[in-house]
């Protein structure tokens, strides 16, 4: 228990030495470079999230916040990209250590035998809500869900996520952030949850 606790300490000291260091890059002069570099590890492998330094980067520069959100879809989808080719080509090396990381791994064989079916809205729902997004695009990749059915879905999943953002802090400014920190991946989990169940209602009914 005791070897227990103390891993667990240095998880959570890893990950605060990295949200520490991801939020002093938003003050970096090479700010942008530095969100496409989060996003696209993060959507393979890296824990912190690029909320993190879109949110102060936005609120620095408002008349950017359309370009800075498409730099984070863009980066985020190659780096989604990147987790597919993990997923395909390296699972073993890679992917099964990551997805262990997460806690995913030991439901990694019953998920994977029924994922095909519906690695769209997996896809999806991962790109918009706080599930881990790295643990769909390795999932994807090792399933062999559709490349392009893949990228299409991270298209849409990933600037959803990161333009609805830009679009609150380029409307409302500030008095939004909490909102987007504490309440936006609820919203977007009921946005989805309810859009998927009206899919299913919709394939009863037929």
């Amino acid at each position: 228990m005791l070897e227990a606790g103390v891993s667990v300490q240095g998880v959570n000291e890893v990950l605060r030495r990295l949200y520490d260091w991801t939020m002093s890059l938003a003050e970096s002069p090479h700010a942008l470079w530095a969100l496409a570099l989060v996003s696209f590890v993060e959507s393979s492998f890296f824990p912190i999230p690029p909320d993190i330094l879109l949110i102060p980067l936005i609120l620095a520069r408002p008349d950017r916040a359309w370009r800075i959100a498409g730099i984070c879809t863009a980066a985020s989808v190659l780096g989604g990209a990147f987790g597919y080719f993990i997923g395909w080509g390296l699972f073993e090396q890679l992917g099964q250590p990551i997805l262990n990381f997460y806690g995913k791994g030991a439901q990694f064989e019953e998920f994977a035998n029924t994922y095909n079916e519906w690695g769209a809205w997996a896809v999806l729902i991962a790109g918009v809500t706080p599930f881990p997004y790295k643990v769909i695009t390795i999932v994807s990749g090792t399933t062999g869900l559709n490349f392009t059915v893949f990228m299409v879905a991270s298209v849409i999943a990933r600037g959803l996520r990161f333009y609805v953002i830009a679009a609150l802090l380029w409307k409302f400014g500030p008095p939004v952030r909490t909102f987007i920190e504490r309440r936006l991946g609820l919203m977007f989990s009921i946005f989805v949850g309810c859009l998927v169940g009206g899919f299913v209602v919709l394939g009863m009914l037929h």
